[in-house]
């Protein structure tokens, strides 16, 4: 992805003293996910929840267009 347009999560900075969602650690992002089923669903996260997150998001996104590869084909 070669700019932040074409991510599937925008990341902001974590409000001062938040904790993770997931696991409860102190949270460093604020991430959103952009687009696909998770669109608008946001959460903050520590770094490595927000990493399991950010795939989660890619991961759903580009099964939704493999999805819709065959059916354009057509």
């Amino acid at each position: 992805m070669s700019n932040e347009f074409q991510r599937p999560v925008s990341v902001d900075f974590a409000p001062r003293n938040s904790v993770c969602e997931w696991c409860g650690k102190p949270a460093e992002r604020q991430l959103t996910a952009i687009g696909g089923s998770y669109h608008n669903e946001s959460g903050v996260f520590c770094r490595t929840c927000g990493e399991l997150f950010t795939q989660g998001v890619a991961n759903a996104l580009s099964a939704a267009l493999l999805a819709q590869a065959p059916q354009q084909q057509q």
